[in-house]
């Protein structure tokens, strides 16, 4: 029984840190489309500060500027979790 319980307690707390680092690489995401629509080349360091081994890309088209990005979960025995978030932003620059 108390083998079963730890198990769970530790699948549970997985799953908030799962979620903590979702919001994490989402609030990195929409904070390096905003910073690419004002036409600051810094704003793809912004995601890898959250996540080093995320991947990055930005497109622009239709006047909006977005930025997608997928990384690896850092969990320790949730292996194979890979994270995704993406973010647009009006084109400020002209």
């Amino acid at each position: 029984m108390v083998p079963a319980v730890v198990l769970l307690l530790a699948i549970a707390l997985g799953g908030i840190r799962l979620a903590g680092e979702q919001l994490q690489l989402q609030a990195a995401v929409q904070d390096a489309s905003r910073l690419l629509s004002r036409g600051d080349s810094g704003a793809r360091s912004r995601v890898l500060l959250v996540s080093a081994k995320a991947k990055v890309v930005d497109d622009e088209s239709g006047g909006l500027v977005c930025v997608h990005a997928r990384a690896p979960a850092d969990l320790g025995i949730l292996v194979g979790i890979v994270l995704s978030a993406s973010a647009c932003a009006l084109d400020e620059r002209g």
